[in-house]
């Protein structure tokens, strides 16, 4: 599975770590996110990866800010993109189980390396329910009338 990976200036260091986390386990990841640590505007880091999801429904994102706030606003902006904020694991689960998000906010100021990493772990191997749950997704993108 591919992953999509993008971070503002607060995030550079977790995502080095969540990107060594994935490689390990097999994953092909790109990283669309700053690299160099100086200010940059989260929008302009999240709106690739949200557009590229939007594009394919096969693709999962990793995306993280000081809050994961900002970031998960941006990409919720698009059609069939589902980001969840997660503080931990147990809402990792239940994003993916009752929210079917295919892509996960991470608040990179908030979280140790080792807590997000289960985040991660979670979030990629968690499957959605469906069920009950699918009527409630298929609903957030509805137009209103």
């Amino acid at each position: 599975m591919n992953i999509l990976i993008s971070n503002d200036h607060a995030g550079v260091e977790l995502k080095k770590e969540v990107i060594s986390f994935l490689e390990e386990k097999g994953y092909v990841v790109e990283n669309m996110g700053d690299n160099t640590g100086k200010s940059v505007d989260y929008p302009d880091v999240i709106h690739p990866l949200a557009k590229a999801i939007s594009k394919s429904n096969k693709k999962k994102g990793i995306i993280m800010c000081g809050t994961g706030n900002g970031v998960s606003m941006v990409a919720n902006k698009y059609k069939g993109v589902r980001a969840g904020l997660c503080w931990s694991k147990e809402i990792a689960e239940l994003i993916r189980r009752h929210n079917n998000a295919n892509v996960l906010s991470i608040p990179a100021r908030f979280l140790t390396n080792k807590q997000a990493i289960e985040i991660v772990q979670t979030f990629l191997e968690t499957d959605f329910e469906g069920g009950r749950h699918e009527a409630r997704v298929n609903k957030i993108n509805k137009e209103e009338g």
